[in-house]
C-alpha cells in the first residue's frame, strides 16, 4: 500500500475538469485508488464519487493506492 498527501491549490477545488484528468490518469492502472478528505472518501476511478467529496481549495487530500502497480501509480498520480 501506497500513500500520499496532496494539498489542493485549485481556486474551484476538485471540479470537474481536474476530476476528469485524475480519473483518466488512475484508469491508467490496475491498482485501487482511493482519495480521503478527512470526512469521506472517494474511488479515484470514479469521477461522480470525487465530485461528491466537494473538495475545496486549501483541504489536503490523501491518496491511498493498493494493487499489483502501485508504485508506478504512485509515482504517476503524485507527479501530475
Amino acid at each position: 500500500m501506497k500513500e500520499f498527501k496532496y494539498t489542493i491549490t485549485d481556486e474551484l477545488g476538485i471540479h470537474a475538469r481536474p476530476a476528469g484528468l485524475l480519473v483518466k490518469k488512475a484508469a491508467e492502472f490496475a491498482s485501487t485508488v482511493s482519495v480521503d478528505n478527512g470526512t469521506k472518501k472517494g474511488d479515484a476511478k470514479k469521477i461522480m464519487s470525487l465530485m461528491m467529496m466537494a473538495v475545496k481549495q486549501g483541504q489536503t487530500v490523501t491518496f491511498t493506492i493498493e494493487g499489483p502497480d502501485e508504485d508506478a501509480a504512485a509515482q504517476a498520480l503524485e507527479a501530475s
